[in-house]
């Protein structure tokens, strides 16, 4: 049975916003990192991958004006979020600790993701088979329109990753890649941030 104050946390996150049929908007998305700790790294299944998409993502993010949400599990015992993503976050973002897997079982987090007033929720993080995962299944309990960037997520183990992704899309995420992501956002070469984010997805990640 699902607890009481995450049902709670459930009905309060109300996304305002036109949702998509399936693209995305830079103005309707929000970027979602979930938990890529310093600790975790060297034990994740393609985990210089992980980490340089997700920098790609909060680089695009920054670029277009969506914004970024990062969360920290445990971070007192696990430590912070990656230096190789700390030191690129936008000035005023400040990860929201939990302790609950999903993310939408921290107030924190509820609270900040509706205060973007964004129908888009872009997810990348770790790990895919845990925290990504039940967080994505509280979004879509919430009728929240999810977009999984599967480049950008991972597990200690690949069978969890694999199984992990697949069942989210089971669920009705949306699943997606960086490059995806970054090139729905601009929509045309025309765009003025166009090049830099064409500079962004030149090089294939990393395995």
């Amino acid at each position: 049975m699902r607890d009481d104050d995450l049902d709670q946390d459930l009905q309060d996150l109300e996304l305002e916003g036109t949702m998509s049929t399936g693209l995305l908007d830079w103005n309707e998305s929000v970027l979602v990192v979930i938990d890529v700790q310093e600790r975790y790294i060297p034990h994740l299944y393609e985990g210089a991958r992980v980490v340089e998409a997700t920098r790609r993502l909060i680089e695009g993010a920054k670029l277009v004006g969506v914004p970024v949400l990062v969360t920290e599990q445990y971070p007192e015992g696990l430590g912070h979020t990656t230096p190789a993503l700390r030191g690129i976050l936008p000035a005023a973002t400040k990860p929201i600790a939990k302790r609950t897997m999903s993310c939408v079982g921290e107030p924190d987090f509820v609270e900040a993701l509706r205060a973007t007033e964004r129908a888009q929720v872009v997810i990348a993080g770790i790990e895919a088979q845990a925290c990504v995962n039940q967080t994505v299944h509280d979004l879509l309990s919430a009728d929240c329109e999810t977009h999984i960037v599967i480049d950008a997520m991972s597990s200690r183990f690949r069978r969890d990753y694999d199984v992990a992704v697949e069942r989210q899309i089971r669920a009705g995420a949306i699943p997606t890649t960086v490059e995806a992501v970054l090139l729905e956002w601009v929509r045309t070469a025309d765009a003025p941030e166009f090049q830099k984010i064409r500079a962004l997805i030149r090089d294939p990640l990393p395995a």
